[in-house]
Parts: C-alpha cells; sequence; structure tokens
C-alpha cells in the first residue's frame, strides 16, 4: 500500500470516464460491475479540505448552462482561443456558430475527449508555450471559473503578457470569476485569513485534481473579487473595461488590450 496517489493526468481520466458514462461507449465505472456509476471529480485543497463534484458538467450542452456562460459567448468576436478547454463544450458551442476556435489545455486526456466529441482544432500545453507559436487572436475564453488560471499576484503578470503577445489590436479577454469572501464558514474564512497571513490573497487556492488512483500536481488557482481583479490587470498590457455582476458571486470580467 501507499501513502500518496500517483501523479498523472487525473483531470484527463475524469472527463474520460463522464463521457463514457454519458455514451455508453468505452471502459467506465460500473456499480458492481453492471450499473454506470456517476464520475466525481475530488478536488483536494491544502488545508486538507476535500470537495466532489460530479463531472457530467463539462459535457453540458447550452440547453444546462449557467446564464453567465451564455452572455459570455454572445460576447466572443473573432478567432477564440478557449484556455482550459476542459471537455470542449464552449469551443463546440462555438464550432456551430462558425466562430474559429482553439481549445487550449495542459491535459493530453481532455484534448482526446475534445478530439472525440467534434472539436477541431487544439493546443496541447500552457499559454506560455503557445505564444510562441505565431498564433494570433482576437478574443481569449477563461470560462468555468478559469480565471483562476491567473493563479496569483506572482504569476498573473506573466500569463496576461503571454496573452498579450498572442493579442490582435483591440483584443478582448472574457474571464468567469468569482467573489469568495461571502461566506462565514469558518473553514474557508480561517483559509482566507491564513493566506493573507502569508501575503497572498485571500482566495488564493492550493489545490489537485484526484481521482482513482492518480493526482495532478499540486497547483494555484486564483478566486478573487472584481477589485483584487483590477489590482492585478494594472500595470499590464490589460485594462478591466467591464464587469457583469448580474448573477453574483458569480461575474464576468472583460478585459481589453491597450489604452
Amino acid at each position: 500500500m501507499k501513502g500518496e496517489p500517483t501523479i498523472g493526468d487525473a483531470f484527463g481520466e475524469v472527463v474520460r470516464d463522464a463521457l463514457a458514462v454519458a455514451t455508453g461507449i468505452g471502459p467506465r465505472p460500473l456499480v458492481g460491475g453492471r450499473l454506470p456509476r456517476p464520475v466525481i471529480e475530488i478536488i483536494e485543497r491544502d488545508d486538507g479540505l476535500i470537495n466532489g463534484a460530479p463531472a457530467a458538467h463539462y459535457l453540458a450542452g447550452p440547453d444546462e448552462w449557467q446564464p453567465y456562460d451564455h452572455r459570455a459567448v454572445d460576447r466572443v468576436h473573432g478567432e477564440t482561443l478557449d484556455i482550459g478547454v476542459g471537455a470542449g463544450r464552449i469551443a463546440l458551442r462555438l464550432q456551430d456558430r462558425g466562430v474559429a476556435v482553439t481549445g487550449l489545455d495542459v491535459s493530453a486526456g481532455a484534448l482526446a475527449v475534445c478530439r472525440k466529441r467534434g472539436v477541431r482544432s487544439l493546443v496541447h500545453g500552457t499559454v506560455d508555450r503557445h505564444a510562441s507559436d505565431g498564433r494570433r487572436y482576437d478574443t481569449f475564453l477563461l470560462l468555468g471559473n478559469n480565471l483562476g488560471l491567473l493563479e496569483g499576484r506572482e504569476r498573473a503578470p506573466g500569463f496576461l503578457a503571454a496573452l498579450a503577445a498572442m493579442a490582435r489590436p483591440g483584443a478582448q479577454v472574457i474571464a468567469h470569476g468569482t467573489n469568495p469572501y461571502g461566506t462565514s464558514d469558518p473553514v474557508h474564512t480561517s483559509y482566507h485569513e491564513a493566506n493573507r497571513a502569508r501575503g497572498r490573497l485571500g482566495g488564493q487556492l492550493r489545490l489537485r485534481v484526484r481521482y482513482r488512483e492518480l493526482s495532478t500536481p499540486w497547483f494555484d488557482y486564483l478566486v478573487c473579487t472584481p477589485d483584487e481583479l483590477a489590482g492585478i490587470v494594472h500595470g499590464t498590457a490589460w485594462r478591466l473595461v467591464d464587469v457583469d455582476i448580474t448573477d453574483a458571486p458569480y461575474y464576468l470580467a472583460t478585459l481589453r488590450l491597450g489604452n
């Protein structure tokens, strides 16, 4: 027996099995060896907190989306990079609308699921690596709460610089975020305070994804307020030009390149 999971593409395995359960095609978890078992993605925080959620939402069609997803898609223009494409739900919708969209993800397994579902243009890697490929985009998407990919104050300028290097004049970033401070749960409020004591933003999470015997490496994931985002963006090539809080505590932030 071992005390730690094996490091690997846990997220890719999650969406692979979620697709198998949804379609009945391919290997999938079974209850008693007979009935499909819902696929649960486990998120572990570095203070020991563990949460689990059904992974089927990564495959959700537009009729199952939240209102902010629809509003985000309606703002897209030009050639688009869907960052953290996951199982491809947003990219597939954009393809249906005739948008030239490329999905980017660090998970090879997730990209394999995207291909099976029909996403035509995919890139395996980080925004930093893709910035050297010579591609240019008009819209960058960070949906599914993927504003978190900014990680924190230290990483965000480099991440945003990579997007600027791939941006056409007037390009935009459309990002989905969540205000983390509306809770009174001491499990979360004490974590926020511990973060601040270390010089981190309160909602800067240290996480890993676990599934079956696998785990991703630990990574930072930023959950921040619009005001905190404005502070992070200040001094970069981007401006925060709009914050849609219709579905608070969730919000859509739009960044624009240049003056």
